[in-house]
């Protein structure tokens, strides 16, 4: 199979993120629960992954980052951590639904919500942005990266303007996260939201969200912490406050594997890879007639996420010509986020086929993608099956 789904989850992971999960739920033991060397053993792995993480994102204190479930948790644990009656948020026209919904549903509770317009080439305009805040403007929540086009927000000039107005800036990093360099100080993030499983290499169930020093937020859960127990309130020590119940120690595990592979590659040289494949891509597909691409093209600022139509033919149709005859693996739809979709035009025709690069992904694999996208367009999907 060519695997080019890797904005859903990436696969194949490195060799030791598989060896760092299965080695964790061999050994066993409860981080944090239990004095004997098994649940030590666990609890070391986990702080040694966030010890990475902090390293990784250029994160002051590790125990600022607190674990989740995905990047969709975390993203909940910051809005409705943080936004109360009167709040004014603004966002973009571009989100996923893990931004939008939970926006939607506050909007019940008296949170004000302005979302900017964006272009599919660029991303926001500063200008915009700097002209939506308002005097009860607490939050700025944007994507580093669309998921659908691979449009790269001016995450650093948002960071910027939010420092210079008082206001928080919160990213969504589920596309950015190990595909561009993230310096949370540099680029005046107060919180990173991002997800294990997707170009950081983990497991499934992994993510976390990085909060800046002196930020409190209102946890979204109670429970058990394996600390403070005397205490019938949440305790305020952090990362304890935001992590209650058992953490995912094996997937912790290997995303801590994940994180130790990009660290020694490089982000910066990875992106580099990706970025080549994705311009080899875009630069075939403008050779072939009766598609049409959205984003940015070839040679512009992107990530590795290209989506596209095939003229005249559904996206689930053409995804599915892909998976049976040629063994491509893409995503087709409205990848969760409507909103992208209805700025695209795209969102009463079923979206786009979305083809998303990752680590692992050759240079044959995308000739050879681009062989079948030939075939699908000129001959309606009736070309020969590779075998």
């Amino acid at each position: 199979m060519i695997y080019l789904d890797n904005a859903a989850t990436s696969w194949p992971k490195p060799e030791k993120v598989y060896l760092a999960a299965d080695e964790a739920l061999r050994r066993g033991g409860n981080p944090g629960r239990s004095g004997h060397k098994l649940s030590i053993a666990a609890g070391r792995s986990v702080e040694e992954t966030r010890m990475l993480l902090a390293r990784l994102f250029a994160i002051p204190r590790p125990e600022a980052i607190a674990f989740t479930l995905n990047t969709t948790d975390a993203l909940n644990l910051a809005l409705k951590g943080i936004l109360k009656e009167g709040d004014h948020v603004v966002t973009s026209s571009m989100e996923h639904n893990s931004v939008a919904r939970p926006l939607e549903a506050l909007k019940s509770s008296g949170v004000e919500v302005t979302k900017v317009a964006t272009s599919p080439l660029s991303g926001v305009d500063i200008q915009d942005v700097r002209a939506s805040i308002k005097e009860n403007t607490k939050l700025m929540v944007f994507t580093h990266v669309s998921n659908v086009t691979g449009t790269i927000n001016p995450i650093s000039d948002i960071g910027e303007l939010c420092r210079e107005r008082g206001i928080l800036l919160l990213v969504d990093a589920a596309q950015s996260a190990g595909v561009i360099p993230i310096d949370v100080m540099e680029m005046d993030i107060d919180l990173l939201a991002f997800p294990g499983h997707k170009s950081l290499l983990g497991p499934a169930g992994t993510g976390g969200l990085y909060i800046r020093d002196g930020l409190v937020l209102n946890p979204i859960r109670e429970g058990g912490t394996g600390s403070f127990s005397e205490l019938l309130t949440q305790p305020e020590k952090i990362p304890d406050r935001y992590e209650s119940g058992t953490l995912n120690a094996p997937g912790i595990a290997g995303l801590g594997a994940g994180v130790r592979f990009l660290l020694e590659q490089g982000v910066g040289t990875l992106r580099e890879k990706e970025s080549a494949l994705a311009n080899r891509l875009l630069e075939g597909i403008s050779q072939i007639s009766g598609i049409t691409v959205f984003g940015p093209p070839a040679g512009r600022l992107r990530t590795g996420v290209v989506s596209l139509v095939v003229d005249g033919m559904e996206p689930t149709q053409t995804a599915a010509i892909l998976d049976d005859a040629f063994d491509i693996a893409v995503r087709a739809g409205l990848h969760c986020a409507p909103d992208t979709h209805r700025m695209l035009g795209t969102l009463e025709t079923g979206g786009t086929v979305r083809f998303s690069i990752g680590a692992f992904n050759t240079e044959e694999e995308i000739d050879l993608c681009l062989e079948a996208l030939r075939s699908i367009a000129e001959e309606g999907g009736l070309g020969e099956v590779r075998e």
